[in-house]
């Protein structure tokens, strides 16, 4: 068995949906509110801010709804968050692709990074699902 967090949450994988809901809260707090106001210094039009904001909102009801409803069969639910925290990935880097005449280094930065730390939560929550789902 792998060391390091993989073998707690197998035996508590619900705390992905605290931990996924947690980070898409953080999220949607700082490009809804923090990226907005400072939209001169990362050069990310406010329309797209809010767009993307609206996402993490979303997977965050899902993730408090995924919680209590899972209950010892989370798998199917860590593969929906997983698949849609991809696509919400997808989706920035489209619209990044789009604004990037205006978007600043520091606009990049960000959403490359919360874009490497979602593929890793996607992936973990992946992982965990699939384990579970083999009975391993």
């Amino acid at each position: 068995m792998p060391n390091g967090p993989f073998p707690k949450l197998l035996s508590a994988p619900r705390l992905l949906f605290l931990i996924d809901g947690g980070g898409a809260l953080l999220s949607a707090f700082l490009l809804g509110v923090v990226l907005v106001r400072w939209e001169s210094v990362f050069g990310i039009p406010a329309r797209v801010l809010y767009v993307l904001a609206a996402f993490p909102v979303l997977f965050a009801v899902y993730d408090g709804y995924a919680y209590r409803r899972a209950g010892n069969r989370p798998a199917p639910y860590l593969r929906r968050i997983a698949g849609a925290n991809w696509g919400y990935c997808l989706v920035s880097i489209g619209l990044a692709w789009f604004h990037r005449s205006t978007i600043t280094g520091l606009g990049w930065a960000y959403l490359l990074g919360e874009i490497a730390i979602v593929i890793a939560l996607a992936g973990l929550e992946w992982r965990v699902a699939a384990h579970l789902a083999d009975g391993s």
